[in-house]
């Protein structure tokens, strides 16, 4: 059984190596399970393809994918999945918190019904702005996609090969591969097992730029269910602003002596502007999307790859 491990690369000069090496290591293991390892460069500022490239001209099992501008995690994922031939592909990190030492726990669901297998971890080792973004993530992706609350989505998986045919014909500029899998089937599990920490001891390249980016694809990219709650607070605001009117018309028919209030009149406009500029906001974040949809901008732009076959390329382009 061939398997494919996709490694999104940025910023990981000092740990790629360590993590390279662990993956042999640990497939070696086995006899009957075989390897090839997509780096994908997502045209980090550091010098990650200069090593990336070696460590692939020294092992034809490395395929190594450059990026011609930054994709973000989810488009160098989808560039690595599109690379892929293996059975299972297995999604992980760059900077070794990924443990490869459960990698065959995490295989393990897979032989019993499972379609894709996620780690889960009860004690994550990240800062607290993560574990905020994580917690928020988690709870959009409940309500916007019905994402079931007992499962954990992390950057280490394992996808069956028909999962990953289905999901990379997704072709829109915004992939959002928890939707994706979501979307795709039902038979998900997690596997408990222990994150560990960055090799390098560096901090997280996951900014809050990023993660607005992560949370705008959650909320439009597979539901319009943002809209629907927009109508609905549209609903309910006018059902509020009507009740509000007829009981100031009441009272000031029961007593005309009563000045009507400056201030909760302004408090009344600003509440009802500040609802329509958001519903405004939140439709016209769909038609941005949308044009940009209709214009056909890639998800990523491949520059350059080594060790990927030229009917492998060709293969990638049609599904594009």
């Amino acid at each position: 059984m061939l398997l494919s491990f996709i490694i999104p690369c940025y910023g990981s000069e000092k740990t790629i190596v360590s993590v390279i090496d662990e993956i042999v290591n640990k497939v070696s293991e086995k006899s009957d399970y075989g390897y090839e390892v997509i780096a994908v460069n997502d045209c980090s500022p550091d010098n990650v393809w200069s090593i990336i490239s070696n460590i692939a001209h020294t092992n034809v099992k490395i395929k190594a994918v450059c990026l011609a501008k930054n994709a973000n995690r989810p488009g160098a994922v989808m560039a690595g999945l599109r690379q892929a031939t293996g059975d299972i592909c297995i999604v992980m990190d760059d900077d070794g918190q990924c443990p490869v030492s459960e990698l065959w726990r995490l295989l393990e669901p897979l032989d019993n019904g499972y379609d894709v297998s996620i780690a889960n971890y009860p004690e994550r080792k990240q800062n607290i702005f993560k574990d905020f973004g994580t917690a928020v993530n988690k709870k959009m992706t409940e309500v916007i996609i019905d994402r079931p609350k007992n499962l954990q989505f992390t950057n280490f998986m394992a996808i069956k090969r028909f999962v990953v045919d289905e999901i990379t014909k997704y072709q829109n500029p915004y992939p959002y591969l928890t939707g994706l899998l979501i979307r795709t089937t039902q038979n998900i599990t997690n596997v408990k097992m222990e994150e560990r920490g960055r090799l390098d001891g560096g901090k997280t390249t996951f900014t809050f730029k990023k993660m607005l980016r992560l949370w705008l694809n959650g909320f439009t990219a597979f539901s319009v269910k943002p809209l629907r709650i927009a109508t609905v607070m549209g609903f309910v605001c006018s059902f509020f602003g009507a009740v509000l009117g007829i009981a100031i018309i009441i009272r000031k028919l029961v007593n005309p002596d009563i000045l009507m209030g400056y201030s909760s009149t302004m408090a009344v406009l600003l509440f009802i502007g500040g609802m329509i500029m958001l519903m405004l906001g939140m439709i016209g974040e769909y038609i941005g999307r949308i044009y940009i949809c209709i214009n056909n901008s890639p998800q990523y732009v491949i520059r350059e790859t080594i060790n990927i076959k030229k009917a492998d390329e060709e293969k990638v382009y049609e599904k594009n």
